[in-house]
């Protein structure tokens, strides 16, 4: 009789990945877990319980086939297991390193409800494609057979490189515009290399060039092309251009030199990772070398600033979040590597001001949680003649992003936005109320994450091949 390759969560403890110290880490930008072995990647995928009703994979975005892929990798058959899990997902990989787990497929484990701890999938769904990259097996895109239409995609970020890759599949001729100089959106300028190493998202692109997708950068649509121009070349466009408008400090000396926006900053760091010539960063406006940093906010943004900071050597660096560690909207696990790099977090406290000009401290106001606002959280009240002045030299405001006023910088009154700002879109197909105009990711759902980004892009792809596919009938027809 077989032995049984599964449910050995009794008798098999959790574990991750070594994890680089934080002395080590703190020193650059590689990535602080290790990889999975082969025999420590079966013997973690075999823990999974093979749930009748998989809650990992109801809770994922993608609904990702997990228990699937894990018995694959349980059983030593990774190419299987790589190919169920690309079926579903465009880039498991990096999904594997930068989806908050914690709080989708493993936060919502099965065997960790019994106090078995929940199975390392984010690990080894990072290691199953890894090892398909190094194998061979991540094949080029070669449709079967090539269409004449064309979809122009408008952002480079994962949403529409998802989208690109379902559609060239697919034999349709694709056209990315990007105001950057490399695809890859957030991924490539927004997430440093400790989480997402560079050459994971480059290694996508070159497959996607590679498949024909013609990449048009350093293109500002508006400016450099119109919106009416890029509707005129293609069958369909896809708004993709995620939200990158910072939300503002208010207070006394907000407009003070030395305090910056996440992006920029974040944006300096991966362009230095690259090789760029950055002259804000080596002029010392975006660079956290030698200063006293203080970061404002609690999302993982404020995540990717406080230890970019403390990589760049930083004389000490502070988050602020005006709610306390167990509200606060960033990743748990990120709050923990922050904690052991150095990075100290000061909960229920907020900027009232800022003092200085460049900077010199942030004045801070104690907070309390109140009742609870229309979502449920409590909300935080001001505690009367609490505040104090904490020292900063470099001040990071990471309080969110927002969509920039598409309609106006595009000259398109009629593109419907909702009073956030973000793009009107139909659900699930992502149709605009411009006729073969869709949009996907964070322009529609605000700040969000990158699965979902990827989710709405593969859906979008799927509705704009029924638009051509019934066109071509139509035509067809006549």
């Amino acid at each position: 009789m077989a032995k049984q390759p599964m449910l050995k969560f009794v008798s098999v403890n959790r574990d991750m990945p070594d994890k680089r110290t934080a002395e080590e880490r703190r020193r650059d930008f590689h990535e602080i877990y290790g990889e999975f072995a082969r025999q420590k990647a079966e013997e973690q995928a075999s823990r999974c319980s093979q749930c009748g009703v998989p809650y990992c994979q109801s809770h994922c975005p993608l609904h990702n086939n997990i228990p699937d892929w894990l018995r694959l990798t349980a059983e030593g058959r990774l190419q299987e297991a790589y190919e169920v899990s690309q079926a579903t997902n465009t880039f498991p990989e990096i999904c594997g390193r930068i989806c908050p787990q914690d709080r989708l497929c493993e936060g919502n484990c099965v065997i960790e409800q019994s106090g078995h701890g929940t199975v390392t999938i984010g690990a080894v769904e990072k290691y199953i494609t890894d090892t398909a990259w190094e194998e061979g097996w991540v094949k080029d895109i070669k449709p079967a057979k090539e269409r004449t239409e064309s979809v122009g995609i408008i952002g480079a970020g994962p949403g529409g490189l998802a989208a690109a890759d379902v559609l060239r599949r697919a034999g349709v001729q694709v056209t990315i515009y990007d105001r950057y100089d490399r695809s890859g959106g957030l991924l490539t300028y927004g997430i440093p290399g400790f989480k997402l190493e560079k050459d994971v998202v480059m290694r996508r692109n070159e497959q996607l060039e590679r498949a024909g997708v013609e990449f048009v950068m350093n293109c500002n649509v508006g400016d450099d092309i119109t919106f009416d121009e890029i509707r005129e070349k293609h069958d369909a466009v896809i708004i993709a251009t995620g939200v990158y408008k910072t939300r503002d400090l208010q207070g006394p000396g907000s407009g003070a030199g030395g305090i910056v926006r996440a992006i920029d900053f974040l944006t300096a760091s991966n362009r230095k990772s690259f090789g760029d010539a950055v002259p804000e960063f080596e002029s010392g406006e975006l660079n956290a070398e030698g200063k006293r940093v203080v970061v404002i906010g609690g999302g993982d943004t404020a995540m990717d600033c406080v230890r970019t900071a403390i990589r760049q050597g930083a004389t000490s660096v502070k988050c602020l979040y005006r709610r306390d560690r167990a509200n606060m909207p960033g990743s748990q696990r990120e709050v923990q590597n922050a904690e052991e790099e150095g990075v100290q977090f000061e909960w229920l406290t907020a900027p009232k001001g800022f003092k200085g000009d460049p900077v010199e401290a942030v004045i801070v106001e104690k907070m309390r949680l109140g009742a609870p606002d229309a979502t449920g959280r409590q909300s935080p009240e001001v505690i009367e003649g609490s505040d104090y002045d904490e020292p900063a030299d470099l001040v990071i405001k990471a309080l969110g992003f927002e969509p920039e006023a598409l309609p106006a910088l595009w000259d398109q009154p009629e593109l419907e936005v909702t009073r956030w700002g973000t793009v009107k879109a139909e659900f699930t197909t992502g149709k605009t109320s411009l006729d073969g105009v869709y949009a996907v990711g964070d322009i529609v759902r605000g700040a969000s994450l990158v699965v979902w980004a990827i989710r709405d892009g593969r859906d979008c792809a799927d509705a704009v091949l029924a638009q051509l596919n019934g066109a071509s009938s139509a035509i067809a027809a006549e």
